[in-house]
């Protein structure tokens, strides 16, 4: 523990149960929730924890493996516009074995029941057969642009280098799905013009830093999870280089860490954690030593990790929540300054985590 850190653990509060398989939450006016379940549902929880009954007007979502219906985000505008957007792994309509991660916009009723104007700005290209790795996670910029995390879907890793694909890839997009003229592929004969940074595996975690820019964390193979900052037109070296390796040991790719023309992680975890949801806090409910303190879940070992930046580098780490065990899912940072946490359980929780 670094000297002066010490601070009192926080109290889990269970905000809401019953929820299945819950992936992603998002923040609604009135201390109301917008929580999806993987199997394909969307929920919205009362201040007082009541869980709805599922939002109408969802698109066709092909659930199973480690698809469904994943995060959920509202607008920044929200109160004007009820503007959500969410990602999910969307069926192929000509062939019902594949499926490609997809980003969706719609406004939520006033009543909270029915999306309305449903639309499609983004799918992954190709759609592949296959039930793992979506990514899916998204981020709204200061500027108004999307980030959505793309995950490489597992039997397609190769294809993490090559720009003419969305697999393995960070895409940014405007919120009308269309490609902003100053991404960093934009006119590259070859390159689709999505593409904001290439060579990931599956992130499952992103938010925007105390820098502004966008942080993400990935999952590694056996070891080798990785937080990274992605730039514009940037390599991450997936599969080519990796601290990790095939799972019941191996090399993958060329077997090195590092390689000329492609960056290196900003931290990586060795034995894997298996990293989901990802949070700075920037209230002060906590008291000064958690301000500006990541926060990642572990889906692996079932705890919350609290991790100390200094210099724009980790300097530190404590596990939270380590009595629960539970298979942390998303974590995010409410209007109120508390932290929330989802489970990725069937019978799965929204918490608060009072200070």
């Amino acid at each position: 523990m670094v000297a002066g850190a010490a601070v009192a653990a926080p109290r889990p509060e269970v905000v809401a149960s019953g929820l299945e398989n819950p992936w992603g939450v998002a923040f609604l006016p009135g201390g109301r929730f917008l929580v999806t379940e993987r199997p394909g549902r969307l929920r919205v929880v009362a201040a007082d924890g009541k869980v709805g009954a599922p939002v109408k007007g969802l698109p066709p979502i092909a659930a199973g493996g480690q698809g469904g219906l994943l995060d959920v985000l509202a607008d920044s505008g929200f109160e004007q516009n009820r503007t959500i957007y969410f990602c999910f792994s969307e069926p192929d309509k000509d062939n019902d074995a594949a499926n490609g991660t997809a980003l969706a916009r719609a406004a939520l009723s006033a009543d909270g029941g029915q999306l309305e104007d449903l639309r499609i700005i983004f799918r992954q290209q190709p759609k592949v057969v296959s039930r793992n790795h979506f990514g899916c996670r998204i981020v709204e910029m200061p500027d108004g642009t999307l980030f959505l995390t793309l995950g490489e879907r597992f039997s397609r890793k190769e294809d993490a280098q090559k720009l003419d694909n969305h697999l393995g890839k960070i895409v940014r997009v405007a919120k009308d799905g269309m490609a902003p003229k100053d991404n960093p592929f934009v006119g590259r004969p070859g390159a689709l013009p999505e593409i904001w940074s290439y060579g990931h595996r599956n992130g499952q975690g992103a938010a925007i830093g105390p820098d502004g820019r966008l942080w993400m964390h990935e999952h590694g193979p056996q070891g080798g999870d990785e937080i990274n900052i992605p730039l514009a037109g940037r390599n991450y070296g997936w599969p080519v280089i990796t601290y990790g390796e095939n799972y019941g040991g191996g090399k993958i790719g060329e077997g090195i860490t590092h390689k000329e023309g492609m960056e290196q992680p900003l931290h990586y975890w060795v034995p894997s954690i298996a990293p989901s949801g990802m949070a700075f806090l920037t209230s002060d409910r906590y008291g000064a030593a958690w301000k500006g303190n990541l926060f990642i879940g572990s889906l692996k070992f079932g705890y919350l990790d609290r991790i100390e930046i200094k210099d724009g580098k980790v300097a530190a780490e404590h596990k939270l929540l380590e009595e629960g065990r539970a298979r942390i899912r998303d974590v995010k940072q409410g209007p109120d300054g508390l932290l929330y946490i989802l489970t990725d359980e069937s019978n799965g929780k929204l918490m608060r985590l009072q200070p």
